[in-house]
């Protein structure tokens, strides 16, 4: 998994933790919290998929 994929998983958790103690302590600051949630998982899915597409790129051209 490339590195900035586990950073933005780290990010995932840390938001999250944050949203459910702002929600928690009656703060609706958790709202800002999910959102960030949203942004990073974005995040960690774009470059999921963008190595696992690079190495599909990468055997079809060793392929041919």
């Amino acid at each position: 998994m490339p590195r900035l994929a586990l950073y933005a998983i780290a990010v995932c958790a840390l938001a999250l933790a944050a949203a459910v103690v702002s929600f928690a302590r009656g703060s609706w600051l958790g709202v800002i919290w999910i959102l960030l949630l949203g942004v990073s998982s974005n995040i960690a899915w774009y470059y999921v998929r963008k190595e696992k597409n690079d190495r599909a790129a990468e055997q079809a051209g060793r392929v041919e």
